[in-house]
């Protein structure tokens, strides 16, 4: 249980913001090396986009509304509309979330659910074809 007394979220499910925190710090680490990825974080440190990812994936799964209480509605879309969202990027993207999935060691079933919604966020963000 929480402790509010609700329901448990997914995101209490997995530990919480430390289990997301490891999840978006080996993505980013992956983000800050890759040739297709790095271009498409204009910002020189990392930390504020793997800030917002990190609030982003907590909101999603049940945990705190930060998020949106300081950027208001995600619209991934319209944010990732700048970038040349390719396949290709599609791919390294998934990549490197499968490695912070990895390193996160969640159950097989957690594990399931989360990949499952990344790729198909990842998919759903393609905005220039191959």
């Amino acid at each position: 249980m929480t402790t509010s007394g609700a329901a448990p979220t997914f995101y209490d499910e997995i530990g919480g913001r430390a289990t997301i925190e490891k999840i978006v710090h080996v993505f980013y680490s992956g983000v800050a090396t890759d040739p297709l990825l790095r271009p498409m974080y204009p910002e020189a440190d990392l930390g504020p986009a793997a800030e917002r990812f990190t609030q982003f994936l907590e909101q999603y799964w049940g945990g705190p509304t930060t998020y949106s209480e300081q950027r208001g509605h995600p619209r991934l879309r319209m944010r990732h509309a700048p970038f040349e969202v390719t396949p290709a990027a599609k791919d390294a993207w998934l990549a490197h979330f499968r490695d912070g999935l990895d390193a996160a060691a969640l159950t097989p079933e957690q594990d399931a659910r989360f990949w499952e919604y990344a790729q198909h966020a990842a998919q759903f963000m393609i905005n220039t074809p191959g």
